[in-house]
């Protein structure tokens, strides 16, 4: 065995790493984008723009639906989520008035991206990009830009940079609307990065080591977190899985939860996270594999206590370890999965 073959066999894969690099990622990005991030709340509040549209992929999509509900329940603006291709595709003109046009992207080269955030901006949108690159075309492009910090990510699998942009999210917000419980928390939130690292999640590996399919529920703030647990679980255990909301799962999916059938669920301290709660229940009675993730500590699996908001964000640093060992429980590698690379520029 090779000295690589050698790491990996111990579970020290970059992904692991990267991952356990998130607390110091959050720091750096606070710290860095501090003074942007007041001035881009102080713009917003003097004149809220009437319409909200995220621009993402993948990975960045999925830290999108957790802005959306975070922007949604604490500013009150709808935000909804671009879909590049009406400007890469069939270069469709956005029609003008006052928007906020965030984009999240690792590499800020992706040209569908692109076009979709200058067809934005052309009618009119502030422009704030969520990005690793900081020399990227969409960096030089934003009016604002908040740089993610998380430094090179080797790994195909994002981690660290995930994690930040929910970071950024939440920094926004906290902002934006002058949250000053929500600015408290996020304080507190490299510190619980570390703790939430050392959360054992190994009754998740073996209940899904020998699994071919399952749903990921979560509800509110989790949704997101949920959407990208279901990725990381194709990308990097060569497992299928579909993310649901709880509320979602209950019509027509939930009809093939039976007997065996695996869950995993994120269920928040508040009442979205209720339903998440009420949907493990209800599985877990018809003998379905459930794991749960509560931060009420009535799970499965161990979750720490926060502002509802940050919760999810403890809880996908948890799962990124034990999607670690559940990839290599399972014979792959989750820093090389088949057939993807790091960056990946659609048209």
């Amino acid at each position: 065995m090779g000295a690589e073959q050698q790491v990996i066999a111990q579970g020290a894969t970059l992904m692991k790493s990267e991952a356990a690099q998130a607390a110091g990622v959050t720091r750096a990005l606070v710290q860095a984008n501090g003074a942007a991030l007041k001035a881009l709340g102080a713009r917003l509040r003097a004149e809220p723009p009437a319409r909200i549209v995220t621009c993402a992929r993948g990975s960045s999509d999925h830290a999108a639906s957790y802005g959306k509900y975070l922007i949604e329940t604490l500013i009150g603006i709808p935000v909804a989520s671009a879909a590049p291709s009406t400007a890469s595709v069939f270069a469709a003109p956005v029609a003008p008035g006052s928007a906020l046009c965030i984009a999240i992207s690792q590499s800020g080269r992706s040209p569908d991206l692109l076009a979709t955030v200058k067809a934005h901006q052309a009618a009119g949108a502030h422009v704030v990009a969520f990005v690793n690159d900081e020399e990227s075309p969409l960096a030089a492009l934003a009016d604002t830009c908040i740089g993610l910090k998380a430094g090179p990510e080797r790994s195909v699998a994002a981690t660290k940079s995930y994690i930040a942009s929910l970071v950024a999210f939440v920094a926004l917000v906290a902002e934006w609307a002058e949250d000053d419980g929500l600015a408290s928390a996020l304080a507190t939130l490299p510190d619980q990065l570390e703790r939430a690292c050392e959360l054992d999640w190994t009754p998740a590996v073996e209940t899904l080591r020998d699994a071919t399919n399952l749903f990921v529920i979560g509800r509110g703030y989790s949704f997101g977190i949920a959407q990208e647990a279901a990725l990381k679980f194709k990308e990097t255990c060569g497992l299928h899985a579909e993310a649901f909301s709880a509320a979602e799962v209950r019509h027509g999916p939930m009809a093939i939860v039976g007997s065996g059938f695996p869950v995993l669920g994120f269920a928040t301290s508040d009442a979205a996270g209720d339903s998440v709660r009420e949907a493990a229940a209800e599985f877990t009675d018809r003998n379905a594999r459930v794991c749960l993730a509560d931060a009420r500590g009535a799970g499965t699996l161990p979750a720490l206590a926060a502002h509802p908001a940050i919760e999810p964000i403890l809880m996908v640093q948890s799962f990124y370890h034990m999607a670690n060992a559940l990839s290599l429980a399972r014979g792959h590698d989750p820093d090389r999965p088949l057939y993807l690379k790091k960056v990946t520029e659609t048209r």
